[in-house]
């Protein structure tokens, strides 16, 4: 399991799910889907347009990674998870299968959404990709239409050490004369997206170009802008190809995002007096948002319970982090998690001091004590540092 091991278990080809695919009568083919790959917000763009079509009246798959607290998070129809009966029925009529090829953790649950999509009849399914994109065990679909929300330096060891280099990996989703919505660009992925989006006759729509009407939505993070932004354009791909979404649904839909799809750990607040906020953010891109956000709220002492994993760059997060905080470092109970005392020592070099835990919840428990009720709990740096408190 790539999320819980790290690159050992990551394979790079997409062979195994074809031959997946065909041993379950190619399900992919049987069901119309929306593709959305990107560094940060896919899956709560992958979220927001399956809340959205919800409320048009369609039925929706979605399909997302990882999961938090249930294997079945990863696989939902109309935001209800696909029963245990379900998942264990798979793999008892495909063991012999699936062990004689081999098929990573990834690729089986792959087949598993896309069998079960099939099964259900779905009139559409949310597709957010794993890692990547090009060889991503989801790139077996021809969807309406392909999103990819941003590029930012998150797997440099299988995506590449540059945004252009990602950015082509990311690329890889779009199909010949499929449109492509893109979120966020740089100078150097602009023209990656423009070339290969030319190269397949892709219509291109780039989000942060648009004048797009401003809609509430009940995901709180100052990112999630962006994001809404990202799947209102989507839509209205869609709206242009047929698809009956109306505005109606567009406000409804991203007002009720968890409600219809059980979302959680993005910017989600736990409790109030101390408040606790839990956010999944893992890299740059996305700490140096939710960070932001944290110094815009109000409370008299910050406390961050921090674990991460050890691949991470701590040499390019820690930095983000404030000095003026109290730290409860600890390690997520995967594992790929980076030991407390690791964490520890690096951020001392930063200026970030606080005390090591021997896990998660006893590095919350111990700022819950300590934080007064005007205080402030942040918990982060790991979607698994999340999932140990939600």
């Amino acid at each position: 399991m790539y999320q819980r091991v790290g690159k050992t278990a990551f394979k790079k080809d997409l062979s195994n799910t074809l031959k997946l695919s065909e041993y379950l009568n190619n399900p992919n083919k049987n069901f119309k889907s929306i593709h959305v790959a990107g560094t940060n917000g896919k899956g709560s763009v992958s979220h927001m347009l399956a809340s959205v079509l919800q409320e048009a009246g369609y039925k929706v798959g979605l399909y997302t990674s990882p999961h938090l607290k249930d294997f079945r998070e990863r696989i939902k129809v109309n935001g209800q998870l696909i029963s245990e009966e379900e998942v264990i029925s798979f793999v008892t009529n495909s063991k012999s299968f699936l062990e004689e090829n081999k098929l990573s953790f990834f690729e089986m649950t792959v087949g598993l959404a896309f069998y079960y999509f099939s099964k259900q009849e779905v009139d559409i399914a949310v597709i957010e990709v794993g890692m990547g994109g090009r060889l991503d065990s989801t790139n077996i679909i021809t969807p309406k239409v392909s999103v990819i929300t941003n590029i930012g330096f998150d797997h440099t060891a299988f995506l590449g050490n540059t945004y252009a280099e990602i950015a082509s990996e990311k690329a890889g989703i779009i199909k010949s004369n499929i449109p492509v919505v893109i979120g966020e660009t740089v100078s150097e992925t602009k023209e990656v997206f423009q070339k290969i989006a030319s190269e397949k006759n892709a219509r291109i729509t780039f989000a942060e170009l648009e004048e797009v009407s401003e809609y509430k939505s009940d995901l709180k993070g100052i990112y999630q802008q962006k994001n809404k932004k990202t799947a209102v354009c989507a839509l209205k791909v869609l709206q242009k190809n047929g698809w009956h979404v109306s505005e109606e649904h567009i406000r409804n839909g991203l007002l009720n995002t968890v409600k219809n799809t059980g979302l959680q750990g993005r910017y989600q607040t736990l409790r109030e007096n101390p408040k606790v906020i839990c956010d999944t953010a893992h890299n740059k891109e996305g700490l140096q948002l939710v960070l932001q956000q944290i110094q815009e709220e109000s409370f008299e002492e910050l406390h961050l319970v921090l674990g991460v994993v050890n691949d991470k760059d701590l040499q390019s997060i820690l930095p983000l982090f404030p000095e003026k905080a109290t730290y409860y470092f600890c390690k997520p109970d995967v594992p790929r998690g980076l030991e407390a005392s690791v964490l520890a020592t690096t951020a001392k070099e930063f200026g970030l001091k606080g005390t090591i835990f021997n896990s998660v919840n006893e590095a919350y428990a111990s700022a819950l004590e300590k934080a007064s009720e005007k205080d402030l709990i942040y918990i982060g740096g790991s979607t698994f540092t999340v999932a140990e408190v939600v």
